[in-house]
């Protein structure tokens, strides 16, 4: 019951007005049909009539086809226009959709740019490329920082190693004779060792500000 008092939609019209437009299409085939069927009966009755001689009946007989031609012929011309109306009926709806979508997606930006304001977006993003360009040098700072690290453990090792090269070269051995081995301060200089100085916090916030970090 509820669906016998539901408001049509334009949808519901269209799909309605094709289906009777259909309807009419094959009506109008099956009429043009009926006529070419009486069109070929005449034509056998008037070549008849001119066999026995009756040139009356031939006139006659002559001018019902023509009438009958002219009939099967506007039959067509229905036939096109029909045709022409479906399609613009289909035409008609898609163009209301794309307006109707049209119109959703206007409201949908309208929205949104009520909700946006472009001078704090502008701001947004520059202070992420500040905040991006700051980790990026904090980083760099980092990363030479431990090449630094790595690189001196590395030299250690790499001199270490030659140490024990040339201990095993002259025959000491590091675990058993390392003791009786003369002592390096007796025969070689020995290497005055400094500490580092530490660095002063005006120092560090000097080397910030020489890379644009406040």
């Amino acid at each position: 019951m509820a669906s016998l008092f539901k408001k049509k939609t334009v949808d519901d019209i269209i799909k309605e007005q094709n289906k009777e437009l259909r309807s009419t299409q094959r009506q109008i085939t099956r009429d043009r049909a009926m006529l070419e069927k009486q069109e070929k009966q005449m034509e056998l009755e008037i070549k008849k009539m001119a066999k026995t001689g009756n040139r009356e009946a031939c006139k006659i007989l002559a001018k019902q086809l023509v009438q009958l031609r002219k009939q099967k012929n506007r039959t067509y011309a229905v036939s096109s226009k029909v045709t022409s109306m479906s399609t613009q009926t289909k035409v008609m709806n898609s163009q209301m959709k794309m307006a109707g979508a049209m119109s959703s997606t206007a409201k949908t930006m309208q929205t949104v740019n009520k909700k946006m304001d472009p001078q704090k977006t502008l701001q947004t993003m520059q202070e992420f490329q500040k905040e991006n360009l700051r980790m990026e040098m904090t980083e760099e700072l980092i990363n030479d920082t431990l090449d630094e690290i790595f690189d001196e453990s590395g030299d250690e090792e790499e001199s270490q190693d030659i140490v024990n090269q040339v201990l095993d070269e002259i025959g000491i051995e590091i675990s058993g004779k390392m003791a009786s081995a003369p002592s390096a301060g007796s025969s070689l200089p020995v290497a005055s060792t400094s500490r580092a100085r530490p660095i002063s916090d005006e120092e560090i916030e000097r080397q910030l500000k020489a890379l644009g970090v406040d």
